[in-house]
């Protein structure tokens, strides 16, 4: 590890000092502040010529700031002469604007991946990505994790008996099938529709056996938390005992916290890809981290070992 680096712009610090501890190095000294004219200054503090550089950055609130953080911390380290430098970004953010689906949209995922790659990133390592052709969009290599090995473990040791896990929708299905084969239970979809552009959508209904049976609804994310009560009061309408809700990040924009509190849940598990919010502002909120599987990722990367590995 003696010509290992980790840095971490302001989206998410607390992550990257817990991954830092599990590789039992320090966290790298950089400044990364705003002028008062909304600029962004960047200043590695210690040398990095010749070393392999990690930057721990995901693309959390406020949204765009974190973004151009990341680009100005990579294209310092480019031009201190790093080896090698790999962006981290547990959350990636714009990645519901992965297609074009209306006439003069425009495909901003792709335009992300762009800069990432312009500013001087060598490879990108990432978490549950909202669409996986989104790794198609860089050309440089791309490692998504999953944080459902992690999630499958906690529900695995709380022993909950006859469950099914619950796709928030249809587009999430594929990705549920995996963990409800993990916790080696049924699954069913939640059927529903999106309203406009602005996250509303409709549940309409369940594929699916729930009636008096414990459910388990998966999403990868938990925005406005609109389509996932909606997919609450259907399992509850389809006569579910306690129902779960667990979700790789926690965004919880807008009246998200208002509407989960008003839900019937019993528990919402997510990570701590992004800053969450005070648990006292949602009693029935679990944070687990992923710091140890970013970290063995890291470990992996550096000493050319294989990622698919922590996934056996």
């Amino acid at each position: 590890m003696d010509d290992l680096s980790i840095f971490s712009g302001n989206a998410n610090r607390p992550l990257a000092a817990a991954i830092c501890r599990h590789l039992r190095i320090p966290l790298g000294d950089a400044d990364v502040f705003q002028f008062s004219n909304e600029n962004i200054f960047v200043k590695i503090n210690e040398n990095v010529r010749g070393r392999d550089v990690f930057v721990i950055q995901p693309f959390s609130t406020p949204v765009n700031r974190s973004i151009m953080e990341l680009l100005i911390m990579l294209d310092a380290l480019k031009r201190a002469s790093a080896a090698r430098i790999t962006a981290v970004i547990p959350y990636y953010a714009y990645g519901r604007t992965d297609k074009k689906d209306q006439p003069r949209v425009p495909i901003t995922a792709r335009l992300i991946a762009d800069c990432i790659t312009v500013a001087g990133a060598d490879r990108v390592l990432t978490m549950d990505m909202h669409a996986g052709q989104i790794q198609g969009f860089f050309n440089i290599p791309v490692d998504e994790l999953t944080a459902q090995i992690i999630q499958a473990r906690y529900f695995a040791e709380k022993d909950l008996q006859n469950f099914t896990v619950v796709s928030a929708d249809e587009g999430f299905a594929k990705k549920a099938r995996r963990l409800a084969d993990r916790l080696d239970a049924p699954l069913a979809i939640v059927e529903k529709r999106r309203l406009g552009n602005n996250s509303i959508a409709e549940a309409m209904g369940i594929i699916g056996n729930v009636e008096g049976r414990n459910a388990l609804i998966v999403d990868d994310e938990i925005d406005t938390a609109g389509s996932l009560t909606q997919a609450v009061r259907v399992v509850h309408e389809g006569g579910a005992l306690d129902i779960y809700c667990c979700a790789t990040h926690g965004i919880f924009s807008g009246s998200a916290l208002e509407r989960l509190r008003k839900a019937p849940i019993k528990e919402i598990v997510i990570t701590d890809s992004i800053p969450s919010p005070d648990s006292a502002l949602l009693p029935n909120l679990t944070v687990l981290s992923v710091s140890e599987l970013i970290a063995g990722t890291i470990s992996r990367i550096h000493d050319g070992r294989s990622v698919s590995e922590l996934f056996r």
